[in-house]
């Protein structure tokens, strides 16, 4: 039967799903392209960190970051509090990025690209940029060695912040250049603020040979925020993006270009203001595949959105109504949209196609 993930209601789909389709969900080799760091803080690293550092955090409070209502709230009320509060020197970034790693590894992912906001590390942390990335590689670099994966970093604008603030993050970037640091990326609260505030930060980026990506169309902001992150700041693939499917002639267009969405079954957003019982027979995931659209699925925050990249796979069968064939293209668009070479991409295409073909057969 259907199970519940953190606070996700039941499917109405009417699709099973049974201990072979956990397992394969598990099997099935992944990429996974968007997930915060802070965000995938383990409850019991946050408990330390707050002892630690002499956090004015009550353990209630802590345990009340990592609960998920049948309404639930934003995440970034805890991503604020890790900054202000718990990241005190680069350790701290390395520790909770090698255990990001690690569970993302128990699930099969064997290529991560994650965010990381440096606006906050540096101002209000008070850790400097170069000493806060140098730790978030180590922690790359021993994952590659302890679990066989891969992973790059990037470094995201926080939105709430001063645009000339993204700037200067570019070139704090450019200063510090490593292998694992692939790009740039925008988050946090979209609403009033809009991707075209980040036009330099962005052109500047690209100049300096880094990728791209943005948040647009979250929090059911209009699609008009999808086409400028696509048209002005030339971004590589898209992060959320649903309220494209509000337009379906400029979905066509970026269909037929084949810009990859990376997308999050348990987004906050959508199970605050949908009806409970039809939630995912409402969300946009459902329409985007139908109009051509290249989606992924991801975890977003994955400890705080109670999921694994094994449950936001299930999600997509057991909630959103895909088939197997469809989780089999879904897997291709990510391995599409990953930052990385054509020689690896074309490999993985060969080696995990086989892989999930041979997982699939074995299912009931």
């Amino acid at each position: 039967m259907n199970e519940t993930f953190g606070n996700v209601p039941a499917s109405r789909t009417g699709i099973s799903t049974t201990p072979a389709h956990r397992a394969f969900f598990k099997a099935i080799p992944k990429v996974e392209l968007h997930c915060h760091l802070l965000g995938a803080v383990r409850h019991e690293t946050f408990i330390a960190l707050a002892e630690k550092s002499h956090a004015p955090i009550e353990r209630a409070e802590i345990d009340a970051f990592y609960t998920r209502g049948e309404k639930p709230v934003g995440v970034l009320r805890v991503l604020r509090a890790l900054d202000e509060y718990l990241l005190t020197d680069a350790d701290d970034l390395r520790r909770i990025t090698y255990e990001y790693l690690e569970d993302a590894a128990a699930h099969n992912v064997r290529h991560a690209e994650f965010f990381w906001n440096p606006t906050g590390t540096v101002r209000v942390s008070k850790i400097e940029y170069g000493d806060a990335q140098a730790g978030i590689v180590a922690a790359i670099r021993d994952a590659s060695r302890d679990f066989g994966m891969s992973a790059l970093l990037i470094p995201s604008i926080d939105r709430e912040a001063d645009p000339d603030e993204a700037v200067t993050l570019v070139e704090w970037m450019k200063s510090h250049r490593a292998d694992e640091v692939a790009g740039i990326g925008v988050d946090y609260r979209e609403n009033d603020r809009p991707p075209e505030l980040f036009w330099k930060a962005y052109r500047n980026a690209r100049e300096a040979g880094f990728r791209t990506t943005a948040h647009a169309g979250e929090f059911g902001m209009p699609w008009r925020n999808v086409e400028t992150a696509v048209e002005l700041l030339k971004v590589d693939r898209v992060d959320h993006g649903y309220t494209i499917v509000d337009n379906p002639a400029l979905a066509a267009k970026y269909a037929a270009s084949g810009l990859v969405f990376t997308v999050v079954p348990t987004n906050s957003y959508y199970l605050r203001t949908l009806p409970p019982e039809k939630w995912a027979e409402l969300h946009p995931i459902r329409r985007m595949p139908g109009l051509g659209l290249k989606i992924h699925p991801n975890t977003d925050d994955p400890a705080l959105h109670k999921v694994n990249p094994s449950e936001a796979w299930e999600l997509m069968f057991s909630h959103f109504g895909f088939g197997i064939s469809d989780l089999r293209g879904f897997m291709l668009n990510g391995i599409d949209g990953a930052w990385v070479g054509n020689v690896t991409r074309d490999a993985w295409r060969v080696q995990w196609l086989n892989e999930f073909d041979a997982l699939a057969a074995q299912l009931p």
